[in-house]
């Protein structure tokens, strides 16, 4: 079983965790990993592209001349795709990107990425996250005492108002609760800073008995 040790704001280790196998000592599978990111990102695509076809374009539908003896090739109609302030060919229509991927994948591909993320030493735990005072220059100076540097994510089983406070004006900083972190939050920061109490109940929504 993974086992890391506990460190409070001042950098200092005060107790060890050992971590469910079961959540944190998978082996990763690179293509549901990325399956279930992909779906992330495409749910979050908005899908509102559009421009008008030649039927949809304001122009009058008369021939512009005649069929033969022009010269010129045919036409039927200035909509056409060939005018300027015409329609466009193959437009594009409003439309949803989601991927249906069911519950038991998405929360083997969260398991797998965290195990991937504690075999990179990625993850830290702390007794707490709450500041000795809710200022920010409480929450770098303990960030610094652990060494957690780049895009860190502050995860929790409810963030504390004073976290949020002392770290809300920190670049590259984010506070969730465990209850929302999906796979794209943890593959995408540097660090993943998460009190006991977070890990625990991270342990508890994604083990197999809560499917």
């Amino acid at each position: 079983m993974p086992e890391l040790p506990v460190k409070n704001l001042a950098g200092e280790q005060v107790d060890t965790i050992v971590l469910s196998d079961e959540v944190f000592g998978v082996e990763p599978n690179q293509p549901l990993i990325h399956q279930a990111v992909q779906r992330i990102l495409s749910d979050q695509r908005l899908g509102t592209q559009k421009a008008k076809t030649r039927g949809e374009v304001s122009g009058s539908g008369n021939k512009p001349y005649r069929q033969k003896g022009t010269g010129r090739a045919r036409q039927g109609t200035r909509t056409s795709p060939l005018y300027r302030g015409g329609g466009v060919i193959f437009a594009p229509t409003p439309r949803s990107y989601a991927q249906r991927m069911p519950k038991k994948m998405r929360r083997a591909a969260t398991r797998c990425a965290l195990s991937s993320r504690v075999a990179e030493a990625a993850v830290t735990v702390v007794t707490s996250l709450v500041p000795e005072e809710p200022k920010t220059k409480a929450m770098i100076r303990g960030l610094e005492n652990l060494q957690a540097a780049g895009k860190v994510l502050l995860v929790d089983e409810r963030v504390a108002e004073e976290t949020s406070r002392a770290s809300r004006n920190i670049p590259q900083v984010e506070t969730k609760p465990a209850s929302t972190l999906n796979i794209v939050d943890v593959l995408g920061h540097d660090v993943l800073v998460f009190t006991v109490e977070g890990i625990r109940q991270l342990e508890r929504l994604l083990s197999d008995a809560n499917v």
